[in-house]
C-alpha cells in the first residue's frame, strides 16, 4: 500500500468517514497535498493528539 492516500482511499483503510478525517486533518494540522494525505503522518498525529482510533488504523502504520 502506499504512504499517501486520498482522503477516500485513508477513510477506507481507517474507517473513518471522509468527512470527519479531513476535519481531523485539518483540526490536527495533517497537510492533504494534491488531494493525498500521509497515512504515517495521520495515524501519528491522531495517536499523539490523543484521538483513539481502531485497531485497523493503527495497522497501517505496521505496514
Amino acid at each position: 500500500m502506499a504512504n499517501h492516500l486520498t482522503p477516500e482511499e485513508l477513510s477506507e483503510a481507517t474507517g473513518i468517514r471522509r468527512d470527519e478525517l479531513v476535519r481531523m486533518c485539518m483540526q490536527e494540522a495533517v497537510p492533504i497535498y494534491n488531494g493525498r494525505i500521509d497515512k504515517t503522518l495521520f495515524v501519528h498525529s491522531m495517536l499523539a493528539a490523543g484521538h483513539p482510533l481502531s485497531d485497523e488504523a493503527r495497522a497501517l502504520v505496521a505496514t
